[in-house]
């Protein structure tokens, strides 16, 4: 049985740069040497290998660059050893919720994510500082790991570390928010689906700061589209720059921006949301034979390129029968009319090259396909239009109109009763957004890692109830400190005080996901989807790592014997676990007591994922109940093993973890090792 400790891999995030040199390593061998700090990339051979005639690496090359830079890269390469910590008695149904909302820094959370969740993101849109002066704060060393974290957020005595906000006369004004924004970045596009796209609110200060970090990062392929949201049609005058400002900026970039869809939203929620920006829709919901439908385009293309010179099988007269539907067709020039039959011809052209639009339909589909077109009388004039099922789709403009930064505050104000929050986000712009970027049925994971007031996850409850389908979200929020005496903080801390919980933006956050999941169930009696969340919050690794500070050796080697960090419940160890092996923190568990030889003592078994892990942190295990209760996992992973192999299209490897400190010695591990691996349980651990 292998002990785990702080060092081990396992116990660690993923360690990308590790992962990057194997990539390499496996690609070009010639590539990876030897260097007086361990191993290390030729880059002279790097250039041999991509035509590069040149030998220094001192070059100009096109490109963003900034003060430290390479540092931050270097923080988001560096691993986590920190952990989240489950808080069951914050969330809401607990046992049964797929959505997530994580407390702390979110460049750790983001490491310790990427185990767990590389890939399989479809959506990120995050709302971060937009470094207008002093909206955002950062330790001076910029060091933003799980010490710095505890001592920011108050958990930790600071010990006189200087935090600065970001002021405008900093000569580090957009450096120090690149140096944020960077890693993060980084990070976020690892968890994209390769299908999933991130997208980032901003304003003026830092657009094309922003654009070109997701240039370096995503690849100018990648370039999906900047939304412009009209915000306010007033401008705002104060900070007018050669013109009030009314708008704001969404930058969205893809993973691949080949396997990226267009983007579209339901026709009857834009004609209710969006009014004036989607105008031209007067689709009514009708009803035939086959179902419902709405009238969506005229049949005739309405671009002059496909006409009778371009596309010649698609210019022909149409003749319906309004008594029987019968539908026929003749050439464009046939002078033939039939008795009963409308005649619908091409439109004509106007620009003075061609005489008709082509169809969008073949005479052959017309045929096969008649039930899906709808003729309708205008006048004296037949308009021939195509029937679009189900929900009625349109593609999303990037000039968002009619929601304003007002409705924001209003959207929490009804969940609330009164806006704690400075200019949350408003819920019809995330459901814009939502609808269109993270669609599907296979339960698109949307992340937001600055969720502030939580109008993303309240979003997609919303459109979870709306549309039937299964989005699930994850939020991560640092627990920023109110200060009840800030004038621009003291509503926010009152509300707080108010709900009996601590003055941070987080539990704010909470209360709104709380409350709206409340009103979406009432608003929507018939809807049974999740609107609950599992809340956890960031901390210290469970694992005890050896102190090499402490004068004391004797008092290290003394705590050192128990493996574990006092005060840490099994649910903690074993959330940390999940977290490290690379499993959703949703993973369904069961649960089950075995007897040891004495039948009063009791140990109690986790079968993670239908039984890939098995979890025992039981404090004792005596060496006569090794046996007992290795065989009653055994017997419990026969159980379960045809079940879940057979719902997978690979092999499984199969895990057990359990509390080093619980066995009286090493011959009682072994034991119970030999037992599990003769069994087909090949991987044992103890922490």
């Amino acid at each position: 049985m292998k002990k785990l400790t702080a060092a081990d891999p396992e116990t660690q995030s993923v360690d990308l740069k590790a992962e990057n040199l194997a990539a390499l390593r496996a690609l070009f061998p010639e590539l990876v040497t030897e260097g007086k700090d361990g191993v290390m990339v030729n880059l002279d051979v790097l250039k041999q290998l991509v035509g590069d005639r040149t030998v220094t690496d001192v070059e100009e090359k096109y490109g963003m660059n900034w003060h430290g830079k390479r540092q931050a890269r270097q923080m988001a390469l560096t691993p986590s050893t920190a952990t989240l910590r489950p808080c069951p008695a914050e969330s809401e149904h607990w046992e049964t919720t797929q959505n997530i909302m994580i407390e702390g820094d979110n460049l750790e959370v983001l490491k310790l994510l990427q185990k767990s969740y590389s890939g399989k993101v479809k959506l990120i849109y995050i709302d971060p500082p937009y470094n207008t002066g002093k909206d955002f704060v950062y330790p001076d060393n910029f060091q933003d790991n799980i010490k710095n974290y505890l001592e920011l957020t108050g958990q930790t005595d600071d010990g006189g570390r200087k935090l600065s906000s970001n002021t405008e006369a900093s000569g580090r004004f957009h450096t120090d928010w690149l140096n944020m924004m960077y890693p993060r970045l980084k990070l976020a596009r690892n968890l994209l689906r390769e299908d999933g796209v991130i997208a980032i609110s901003i304003d003026h200060n830092e657009l094309i700061n922003l654009q070109s970090v997701l240039l370096d990062l995503f690849g100018q392929e990648n370039a999906v589209n900047t939304f412009v949201w009209v915000n306010n049609l007033k401008g705002r005058q104060i900070s007018a720059h050669g013109g009030a400002l009314t708008h704001e900026f969404i930058v969205v970039f893809a993973k691949n921006q080949e396997l990226v869809e267009e983007f579209t939203i339901r026709v009857e929620w834009a004609k209710s949301r969006l009014s004036s920006a989607y105008k031209g829709f007067n689709y009514d919901v009708l009803r035939d034979s086959k179902g419902e439908y709405v009238l969506k385009n005229q049949l005739y293309n309405t671009n002059s390129a496909f006409n009778e010179s371009t596309r010649p099988n698609l210019v022909f007269n149409i003749h319906y029968n309004s008594e029987t539907g019968e539908v026929r067709t003749t050439d464009v020039d046939d002078p033939r009319t039939y008795q009963g039959f409308h005649v619908i011809r091409p439109h004509r052209c106007n620009d003075g090259k061609h005489k008709y639009h082509a169809w969008r339909w073949s005479r052959v589909k017309i045929a096969q396909e008649t039930d899906d077109l709808a003729f309708v009388l205008s006048g004296n004039e037949m308009r021939i239009f195509t029937k679009v099922r189900g929900y009625a789709t349109t593609v999303v403009k990037d000039l968002i109109t009619d929601i304003s930064t007002s409705d924001g505050a209003k959207d929490v104000e009804l969940v609330l009763g009164s806006c704690p929050f400075s200019y949350p986000k408003p819920l019809s712009l995330m459901q814009l957004l939502i609808q269109s970027m993270a669609g599907g049925n296979d339960a698109p994971v949307v992340l937001d890692f600055f969720a502030g007031s939580g109008t993303t996850a309240h979003a997609i409850m919303t459109e979870n109830a709306m549309d039937g389908s299964n989005r699930r979200f994850i939020l991560v929020q640092l627990p920023e400190a109110l200060d009840h005496n800030n004038k621009d903080q003291k509503m926010a801390a009152d509300y707080c005080d108010k709900i009996g919980r601590p003055r941070t933006i987080a539990e704010l956050t909470k209360e709104r996901l709380r409350r709206a999941g409340t009103k979406v169930r009432e608003e929507n009696p018939m809807f049974t989807g999740d609107t609950g969340f599992r809340v956890f919050k960031l901390d210290s690794s469970n694992i005890r790592a050896w102190d090499p500070n402490n004068p004391n050796v004797t008092t290290s080697i003394q705590t050192s014997l128990e493996h574990l960090v006092d005060g840490r419940s099994e649910q903690d160890i074993l959330y940390e676990v999940l977290l490290k092996l690379g499993l959703d923190l949703c993973v369904p568990m069961q649960t089950k007591k075995i007897a040891g030889s004495n039948p009063k003592r009791i140990h109690e078994v986790q079968a993670i994922g239908g039984g890939t892990l098995f979890a025992c942190f039981s404090t004792n295990i005596p060496q006569e109940d090794v046996e007992t209760l290795a065989l009653g996992i055994v017997a419990w992973h026969k159980q379960l093993k045809p079940a879940l192999e057979a719902s997978q299209k690979s092999s499984l490897e199969y895990t057990a973890v359990f509390r080093d400190s619980a066995f009286a010695n090493d011959v009682a591990k072994t034991n119970l090792t030999l037992i599990l691996q003769q069994n087909g349980i090949e991987t044992v651990r103890s922490l």
